[in-house]
């Protein structure tokens, strides 16, 4: 078999904020191949250099155009044949998604780390993040046709199942849990890509990524998974781990961990 490698996600809820509270130290001792971060709040040039020690070949990264907001930032261990920011699914311009090529063993590899549109706000936002996960997919189809594996990391902002949030039932009708937000995951999933936590944890309850900053939730476990790795169906077999870094603290969401071999 070949080399595991380690990739890590997490939304820190602003970079600075993390950087402050010494909350990304962990990565000298994990050292993961890549790490991808979500919404940074931050322009390029203020993502501070002093978060860890560890030096990755590459930092890829988008900022929104509107101080502040949203922001993305993938760094990277490999050497890579393009790197860009995908502005044709963020069409807005707000600095949600890296994308990276490269190749490891016999695989050609398109990976994304993606802060996908919240639906909350206003019902604009909604068929926003609707149009968007329709482009981010029909955009990941179009590489699969040039025969790239896929890898998709990050925030997703919805929890596809009843068994992914503390209570569904509540949530009905609120943006994260909404029919047509969980019925583009079974879309995705459908097309042909793995959500590698459930793969490796069919039946894992209390298994959640974010919580609300409100009523003690994250102490009473009252949580939802919104983070995700996904990976095309060509890489099932290549699928070590997936797991979540539940005791991580720093941010409303803790980091995801999947780990391939290849």
């Amino acid at each position: 078999m070949g080399k595991t490698y380690k990739f890590i996600s997490w939304n820190v809820n602003g970079i600075r904020a993390v950087d402050k509270k010494e909350a990304l130290l962990w990565v000298d001792e994990i050292k993961p191949d890549f790490l991808g971060i979500q919404e940074t709040k931050s322009m390029i040039e203020q993502i501070p250099s002093s978060i860890f020690t560890k030096v990755y070949k590459n930092l890829t990264a988008s900022q929104s155009a509107i101080k502040g907001r949203s922001g993305t930032c993938l760094f990277s261990d490999v050497s890579l044949d393009y790197e860009g920011t995908c502005q044709e699914v963020d069409v807005l311009d707000e600095g949600r998604i890296n994308e990276i090529h490269f190749t490891l063993g016999n695989k050609d590899i398109a990976f994304f780390n993606v802060y996908f549109p919240n639906g909350q706000s206003k019902a604009e936002r909604l068929t926003y993040k609707m149009e968007f996960y329709d482009r981010f997919l029909d955009y990941c189809e179009n590489l699969k046709k040039q025969g790239k594996s896929i890898i998709v990391c990050g925030d997703v902002n919805t929890a596809h199942a009843p068994i992914d949030l503390a209570r569904p039932k509540a949530n009905e009708k609120t943006s994260g849990f909404l029919p047509m937000e969980r019925e583009w995951i079974d879309k995705f999933l459908s097309a042909g890509y793995i959500d590698t936590f459930r793969h490796q944890n069919p039946d894992k309850t209390d298994a959640y990524s974010w919580w609300s900053y409100r009523a003690n939730a994250r102490a009473n476990n009252v949580g939802w998974r919104i983070d995700y790795f996904f990976v095309s169906e060509d890489l099932k077999e290549n699928i070590k781990d997936a797991y979540i870094l539940h005791e991580t603290m720093g941010s409303d969401h803790c980091p995801i961990i999947l780990e391939l071999t290849i």
